[in-house]
């Protein structure tokens, strides 16, 4: 073997030797381990936001595994993030994903929340949803139609501001004001005045007012009292305030019997106001009476008895006689 070739495999294995010197300080840099346990779970993400492979999965701030790719759904509608979780790390199914950045603008990683760690372990194979990363953009978008919306407010208020100086805030409507404000003041004054009138009327005249109030006091003693005297005569002669009720509602029943037999035509009354003929008969007898009674008190009782009047006193007393109703 020439010495040429000898030196060549020589090179070349030393060249070989240093790359994978090289590969192993790179893996071993990144935390991983050629002959480490893991496990592969899929995270399900509506968007990654620049989350690479080979990033870190970090829980509590440890790193528990790394990204090992990301690709879009068979759907095309969300993304899916494939990771390698080391096997000495235990994550439970209610632990939450979420996508976030190292700093303001630093490099994005997977953060793991263990929450209250009593779901089931996952295992390889599974999918979990992850949090959706935090889009500065869409902040700066959002703030933007924000910062927008707080102008036009402050356009309509400066407008609604002018309004007010130029419809409340002008010279007659202040003029108004500080009238309305003074005329006010004279009020409350007049109203101190009269408060301090009538407390002095009452210092003036307390000693009557008391009396007053004693009297009141006193007769409303004695209207109590015969409150309860009226009350006792009532309890004591409830039955026969009772039996007085009842016959007065039994003399109503009777009256109203007795009126409607007079409306019938029964009896005297209602034979007198039913029958014309009757009526006119007692008619003429009350006339007759009336006439009768007018002689006696102008001739007396004596004249009656012993007087016999002749045949043209008879004749002259018959002429004053009145004249019999006409029969119908």
């Amino acid at each position: 073997m020439s010495q040429s070739r000898l030196e060549l495999k020589v090179g070349a294995f030393v060249v070989m030797c240093l790359v994978l010197l090289a590969a192993l300080l790179l893996q071993f840099s990144k935390g991983n381990t050629l002959f480490r346990k893991t496990y592969q779970i899929t995270l399900d993400a509506e968007n990654v936001a620049g989350l690479r492979a080979d990033a870190a999965v970090l829980m509590s701030g440890v790193k528990v595994g790394t990204v090992m790719k990301t690709e879009l759904s068979p759907q095309g509608t969300n993304v899916l993030i494939h990771v390698k979780i080391y096997g000495q790390y235990i994550i439970r199914d209610d632990a939450r994903f979420a996508v976030e950045s190292a700093g303001f603008l630093g490099d994005q990683y997977v953060a793991v929340y263990p929450e209250l760690s009593q779901g089931k372990p996952l295992t390889n194979g599974s999918t979990v949803y992850v949090e959706a990363p935090f889009n500065l953009q869409e902040a700066a978008k959002s703030a933007n139609g924000f910062i927008k919306r707080m102008d036009e407010t402050a356009k309509k208020l400066d407008g609604a501001i002018s309004d007010v100086r130029r419809l409340v805030l002008n010279e007659t409507t202040l003029t108004n004001l500080s009238f309305t404000v003074g005329t006010l003041k004279q009020v409350s004054v007049d109203a101190l005045t009269t408060v301090d009138n009538i407390n002095q009327l009452i210092r003036t005249n307390g000693q009557p007012v008391n009396l007053a109030v004693s009297n009141l006091v006193l007769f409303s003693h004695h209207l109590n009292d015969v409150a309860l005297q009226i009350h006792g005569i009532v309890d004591t002669n409830r039955a026969q305030i009772s039996q007085a009720l009842s016959n007065i509602n039994t003399s109503t029943d009777m009256l109203t019997n007795i009126l409607g037999s007079v409306q019938a035509g029964q009896g005297l009354a209602g034979t007198v106001l039913k029958n014309q003929e009757v009526a006119d008969n007692v008619s003429s007898i009350v006339s007759n009476l009336a006439v009768t009674t007018g002689n006696l008190n102008r001739l007396g009782l004596w004249h009656f008895i012993w007087y016999h009047p002749k045949a043209a006193d008879e004749d002259k007393q018959l002429k004053f006689a009145p004249a019999p109703p006409r029969q119908p």
